[in-house]
């Protein structure tokens, strides 16, 4: 499949009366945060979106957004490449309106002066909010991460006896 460059600024609302589905790429460089909270990104971040409206009537983006970077384990200080994934759904407010009640897993988002969004800019966002609060090797790939933190073998419990054996004897007297 060819990879499509995406609209940097989308308006969500007519794009949601359309249903119109995006599948397609951002250029790392528009991403410089993201460039920042990381090693390294590798290619293009991929991006597929849906709009459309929910059984509520709200309109909807919902989407999902990966990409390859390059992170520096905690534990060892080396470097190593991981994918970030990220899934969202948001729903646009207007300045002037009260929220709606909303569904638990819907975010907002408020549109500019033209009823639009910086798309790239909310993808960046999701990817950050998606990068491992402490990256770390998985144990096995991971210097410092084969050494077992536990020290010595933990003694088995002995079997105590339930303090309330006595009652439940009485009770059945």
């Amino acid at each position: 499949m060819e990879k499509v460059k995406l609209p940097i600024k989308v308006d969500p609302v007519r794009c949601a009366n359309k249903r119109l589905d995006y599948q397609g790429v951002f250029a790392a460089e528009l991403m410089p945060r993201l460039a920042e909270s990381t090693q390294g990104i590798h290619g293009d971040i991929n991006v597929s979106l849906t709009f459309g409206t929910d059984a509520q009537g709200l309109r909807i983006m919902s989407g999902k957004a990966g990409v390859d970077v390059t992170l520096q384990c905690q534990r060892c200080n080396e470097m190593f490449d991981t994918t970030i994934e990220s899934e969202f759904t948001y729903t646009p407010l207007r300045e002037d309106a009260e929220a709606p009640e909303l569904p638990e897993e819907y975010e907002t988002f408020e549109a500019d002066e033209f009823g639009e969004i910086n798309l790239a800019q909310t993808i960046e966002d999701e990817l950050i909010l998606a990068l491992p609060l402490v990256p770390a090797h998985e144990n096995e790939g991971c210097a410092e991460g084969k050494f077992d933190l536990s020290y010595g073998e933990l003694p088995e419990a002995e079997e105590r006896s339930n303090p309330f054996a006595i009652l439940e004897e009485l009770k059945r007297k």
